[in-house]
């Protein structure tokens, strides 16, 4: 059995040296024929050899071989040091954090430590009627107290508009009155314990911010990312979150 695997190892490793590499805008249209749908983010070199990595629009990842005639979809695994290490996943952070980095922090809403001293930031996916939102928001002063900084993204849970018609969802209504209000931090913290606010027109970044919610593919609120782009979602209490974030 062993010798028949290695066999076709040797077999493959063949195949794919042998394969006539194309470039990556070649790939990009042969894919974009074969699926007009699939929305492709980048094309580059995999870690394995002879394949591209194509990381599309949902986060998900393709592994192509170099001729772009044969895929394998999925996570790509490794084993470093007797642990299994998903390179994909680590792809994904670098996503993250890039596609964050693309937002001005004057387009979130933002509790920072006293004084400036920050020891870790959270970016927080949330919606306004969200329980398990409005119970991490409680949370906010004790965080802030250990020197993390909250940042808020807005993202309506029951979506921008309702559906078949232009209106906005009350979600959105909520979270854009939030953004739009002369002090936002007060406005975001009424809203969630349930009072409410003025409701106020102007233009704010909420649909972008799903926009980029679903990119990430968010799937519940509160979604947290984190400094190295480790994302999860639910409540936690701050010294559970401070502990994760290893900080004392």
């Amino acid at each position: 059995m062993k010798i028949a695997i290695s066999a076709c190892l040797l077999l493959l490793n063949v195949v794919i040296n042998a394969a006539v590499a194309i470039e990556p805008d070649e790939l990009r249209a042969k894919l974009a024929k074969a699926a007009p749908t699939l929305r492709i983010d980048a094309i580059a070199d995999s870690v394995l050899e002879g394949f591209y990595q194509v990381r599309l629009a949902d986060g998900s990842m393709l592994q192509v071989t170099a001729d772009g005639e044969h895929f394998v979809y999925g996570d790509l695994y490794a084993l470093r040091d007797d642990e299994i290490y998903n390179f994909t996943e680590g792809d994904r952070k670098k996503a993250r954090i890039e596609l964050l980095d693309s937002i001005d922090e004057s387009d979130m809403i933002v509790f920072a430590p006293p004084g400036g001293d920050t020891k870790a930031t959270v970016t927080v996916f949330t919606d306004i009627d969200c329980g398990y939102c409005r119970k991490l928001h409680s949370e906010v002063p004790e965080l802030n107290s250990k020197g993390i900084a909250v940042r808020y993204m807005a993202y309506p849970s029951s979506g921008i508009f309702n559906r078949g018609t232009q209106d906005h969802t009350a979600s959105f209504k909520k979270l854009m009155s939030s953004w739009c209000a002369e002090n936002p931090q007060l406005a975001l913290t009424l809203a969630k314990t349930g009072t409410k606010i003025e409701e106020i027109e102007c233009e704010n970044p909420v649909a972008r911010h799903y926009s980029i919610g679903r990119q990430l593919k968010v799937i519940g609120t509160p979604a947290l990312v984190f400094d190295d782009g480790t994302m999860d979602v639910g409540y936690r209490n701050a010294e559970g979150l401070a502990s994760e974030l290893g900080i004392n």
